[in-house]
């Protein structure tokens, strides 16, 4: 299994990016899926989940202005970020709980290799 984010650049604070985590390979199911941002020097911090219902949660720091969904059909996670600050600058990291088959049944949590996000003021 593989998580593959992807729609970090360089933005102006203010603005709006897109980051999207395609997940593949042997899936029968993915559960609760999630973003995590860390900077330099600090811890890797939750900003959004998501359960494969759809119930979400959120950091504090990003309510109102971040919105993270996905697409059960094609194994993809988003996340819309609106009205970014600098100190939303960060590596973003999409993570899964995955439920596979390859002969066997089995389940494990997955990280995605991160995806830059630099706001600039």
């Amino acid at each position: 299994v593989q998580l593959v984010e992807s729609g970090g650049e360089l933005v102006q604070a203010g603005g709006s990016l897109r980051l999207s985590c395609a997940a593949s390979g042997s899936i029968v199911r993915i559960n609760a899926m999630r973003w995590y941002r860390q900077t330099p020097g600090k811890t890797r911090d939750l900003v959004a989940g998501i359960a494969s219902g759809g119930s979400t949660n959120y950091a504090d720091s990003v309510k109102g202005r971040f919105t993270i969904s996905r697409d059960n059909a094609k194994n993809t996670l988003f996340l819309q970020m609106n009205s970014l600050k600098p100190e939303d600058t960060a590596v973003y990291y999409c993570n899964a709980d995955v439920e596979a088959y390859s002969g066997i049944y089995y389940m494990n949590t997955y990280w995605g290799q991160g995806t830059q996000v630099t706001v600039s003021s």
